[in-house]
């Protein structure tokens, strides 16, 4: 391993446990790409008692050699080439059923709703928060610390779950059902860092990953077809309804709503002439009940009162008069404002200062207050304010 002095400044690595890093154990989720890879890199080089965990999820043959995916194959492999390069020790749970059952029975049943999930949502609050971390404290642990980009902040009522220095990477969105007390055991070290720094520190290590793509699909889904992987779980997912126009007009027929969301534009296979002068359609309902796919007009997206339940709240109580905030309706969207009122069960709603489109069921809507993650909910409808 490189000395400190041969790359220059190195972060001082603080956990806030409370004592001397050789006494304090550390789980790293290691998952075989760069980013946790680095992680367990800089905790053992701090002295840390670091253990690596890699999870197999799943197994499938294609997956070994494929790029841009996790948490299988050659994935697992990386992991314990670094453990072994780093000399720290390093195991493989076989988490494969409590994933399928968790991640990809949810993802399938999901899209059969028609909802568009987020399965990389549901395996942090589920599998790698839950399961995992129960599993690091019964090792002894002090602390769980993944290669997420997010920072931990302490506040005046505990720790609090801020947006990550480098917005071009940062994960929050993807981690707003973390609980206070899932929180209180988790650590980020590179929430402060840069995806470049990360990589610096990859190469400094002579990581065997330092030049690892990083992953892009969802891990369990080869290249993309979601489709084929809802047929393979749940047979017959694909069956074939009408393309309905809002007006009631029949336009076609499709293969599954399985293979539309809400705001598609392409892809419908309707031609044209639907509309005077040829005017875009777009997904604006799924009716998973009679198999109907229904189409309209861009301005028929537009919404301005978010429904969501299972509202995990990081920021105290809830007022009943309601907080203004601003949300993020999917993660590739820019947070917009708007006030959160609960409505009691876990639910709450979000009414928007201006109309936002494409409001998808199966999303998350997250709050924010500046830089830090209030909390949040899944999405389970949308719709237009009457006036």
């Amino acid at each position: 391993m490189s000395t400190a002095a041969a790359f220059g400044t190195v972060p001082a690595i603080d956990l806030g446990l409370g004592k001397p890093p050789r006494d304090t154990r550390v789980v790293v989720a290691m998952s075989g790409g760069v980013d946790s890879s680095v992680t367990a890199a800089l905790l053992a080089e701090a002295g840390y008692d670091v253990v690596g965990i890699t999870l197999q999820l799943y197994d499938h043959g294609a997956a070994v050699s494929r790029k841009g995916a996790c948490c299988a194959g050659a994935d697992i492999h990386d992991a314990r080439r670094v453990a072994e390069g780093l000399g720290i020790p390093h195991y493989v749970l076989d988490y494969e059923s409590r994933f399928r059952q968790s991640v990809m029975d949810d993802f399938a049943d999901s899209y059969l709703r028609g909802e568009t999930p987020i399965p990389c949502v549901r395996c942090n609050q589920t599998v790698k928060f839950r399961d995992l971390l129960e599993t690091a404290r019964d090792l002894g642990a002090a602390c769980l610390a993944t290669g997420h980009y997010v920072r931990r902040i302490g506040g005046p009522d505990g720790a609090e779950l801020h947006r990550a220095a480098d917005p071009a990477k940062d994960q929050s969105y993807f981690l707003f059902a973390t609980t206070a007390g899932q929180l209180d055991f988790l650590r980020f070290p590179l929430g402060g860092m840069a995806k470049e720094e990360t990589r610096a520190h990859a190469v400094r290590f002579g990581l065997p990953v330092a030049d690892k793509p990083d992953s892009q699909d969802i891990c369990f889904v080869p290249s993309g077809n979601y489709g084929a992987v809802i047929e393979r779980l749940r047979p017959g997912a694909g069956a074939p309804g009408d393309i309905v126009h809002l007006d009631g007009r029949v336009l076609g027929r499709h293969d599954g709503v399985i293979h539309y969301t809400i705001g598609q534009r392409k892809g419908l296979g309707i031609g044209g002439g639907a509309t005077d002068g040829n005017a875009p359609l777009f997904v604006v309902r799924i009716e998973p009940e009679t198999r109907r796919v229904v189409v309209g007009p861009r301005e028929a997206l537009s919404v301005t009162d978010v429904y969501v339940k299972e509202l995990n709240w990081l920021a105290g109580a809830l007022s009943e008069a309601g907080m203004d905030v601003a949300v993020k309706l999917r993660s590739t969207r820019p947070p917009v404002p708007g006030v959160i009122r609960p409505l009691g069960a876990g639910r709450a709603v979000v009414s928007l200062v201006e109309p936002e489109e494409g409001v998808s069921a199966g999303q998350a809507c997250v709050a924010y207050d500046g830089d830090r993650v209030l909390g949040g909910g899944w999405i389970i409808g949308a719709e237009r304010a009457r006036n």
